[in-house]
């Protein structure tokens, strides 16, 4: 798997004379991994490059350009983190819809034209919709506990995280997401503090907080407001892995009225999933808490989903399993089962970028809050969350390209978010939590 520990080394080089090849091979010697290179200038002597180069580790990096700074006739220039340059400044910004180049523009956006439209959303609030940045904004929500598998860092840490899953809904979904990291630990101040400037916002994401204070918050907001409220991190796996077992039971010849399902874990997105394949009809779904039920409850099942530990699912247990099963392992940064261990699985996936069937909650959430949006919607149902998931595994059938190692789409695949908007604006509609009918 591609390392997190990466720099952009900017490095002067002779034209000619293999100075560039001599670097790449001492990079590779070094046991480095050269991910890229641009031509940032070039003269008749030399050729000034970015070089992005992978290690181990911040100090396996830095021992990389020492052997570059030791090669004779290349000048180390500058050495950047290419991860922390990409958030150097925030990864978000705001931009007017509106331009304001005179008095009459500035009299409309401003006294005394915007007291009309003060009075009209007085008069009639649900024309905030129309109005204002309301009907399609969404605030991403977190307290900082359980921050990207590096445990609680707080509420400031959790910026970037919240900033970058804000980007996606921007990006993927045409949604003006906006971070909020609330600062407490005590789920019914996260929950009062959300619900008291929720007016601006149509619904509210959580992200990275700790069980069970995430079940406590969610429950609370979903009880208190009248837009919808998603749990990233429960809701939005649990669809994208629905939609990779769907796709599995086609490659493997089940259906899933015959599956025993046994989840392992019981942070936010075992309990969603447990609940939703359950909806979707799986003969029986069995909860494995600890690594030690785990091994007991596997026994004999047609699917594994877990978060565990590297290696807490192992050869022995896929013997254990039904032949040819289909096995989800999204621990991170290595997955409970390694894939050296997958041999008879008929189905594997993980959380990795690197391997096949990557699943995560990206394949669902930008087009569940498109679909959202577009009616309106006053709550998040579980049908709407199936009608994701079912969508989701649709791109891939659609296309008739579902096969062992591709049960799940791409995030940057053109129809998903679209299909997925679609599928949950129509469920909404039908479970009556819709405020305006898809496409008014």
């Amino acid at each position: 798997m591609p390392s997190n520990a990466s720099v952009i080394v900017r490095a002067e080089f002779p034209v000619g004379a293999g100075v560039l090849s001599s670097a790449m091979t001492a990079v590779t010697m070094a046991g480095g991994e050269v991910g890229g290179m641009d031509t940032v200038r070039s003269t008749r002597e030399t050729i000034t490059r970015d070089v992005v180069v992978h290690g181990n580790d911040d100090a396996h990096c830095e021992a990389i350009v020492g052997t570059l700074r030791g090669i004779s006739g290349i000048e180390v220039l500058d050495v950047t983190n290419g991860i922390f340059r990409a958030h150097e400044g925030g990864m978000l910004t705001m931009r007017t819809r509106v331009v304001v180049r005179g008095r009459d523009d500035l009299s409309m956006a401003y006294t005394p034209g915007v007291a009309r439209v003060c009075m009209a959303i007085h008069d009639d609030p649900e024309r905030a919709w129309d109005l204002t940045i309301k009907g399609n904004s969404v605030m991403v929500v977190s307290d900082g506990s359980a921050l990207v598998g590096q445990g609680d860092l707080g509420p400031l840490a959790a910026l970037p995280v919240l900033e970058g899953l804000s980007l996606f809904m921007r990006e993927l979904a045409d949604v003006d997401a906006f971070p909020l990291p609330v600062d407490s630990d005590d789920p019914a101040v996260i929950a009062d503090t959300v619900t008291k400037i929720s007016s601006v916002f149509a619904g509210v994401h959580l992200a990275d907080i700790s069980a069970p204070n995430c079940f406590a918050v969610e429950d609370a907001l979903t009880s208190a407001l009248d837009i919808p409220v998603l749990h990233g991190d429960a809701e939005g796996t649990a669809a994208a892995l629905l939609a990779g077992v769907l796709n599995g039971l086609q490659v493997t010849g089940r259906i899933i009225e015959d599956i025993t399902v046994c989840v392992a874990g019981s942070g936010p997105g075992a309990a969603a999933f447990r609940r939703l394949v359950d909806a979707a009809g799986a003969s029986e779904v069995r909860a494995a808490e600890s690594q030690e039920a785990m091994h007991d409850l596997v026994k004999g099942a047609d699917v594994y989903v877990g978060v565990g530990a590297p290696g807490s699912l192992g050869s022995d247990d896929v013997a254990a399993m039904a032949a040819e099963p289909i096995v989800f392992a999204l621990g991170m940064p290595n997955p409970d089962l390694d894939p050296s261990d997958a041999q008879g699985v008929g189905v594997f996936g993980t959380g990795r970028p690197d391997l096949p069937n990557q699943v995560n909650s990206t394949l669902a959430f930008p087009g569940i809050w498109r679909g959202l949006l577009d009616v309106r919607a006053s709550a998040l149902t579980d049908q709407a969350v199936m009608a994701a998931a079912c969508a989701i595994a649709n791109v891939v059938a659609e296309e008739g390209a579902v096969a062992a190692d591709y049960v799940v789409p791409s995030v940057f695949n053109k129809k998903l978010v679209s299909a997925v908007a679609a599928a949950v604006a129509d469920a909404s509609q039908r479970a009556g939590v819709a405020r305006v009918a898809p496409g008014a």
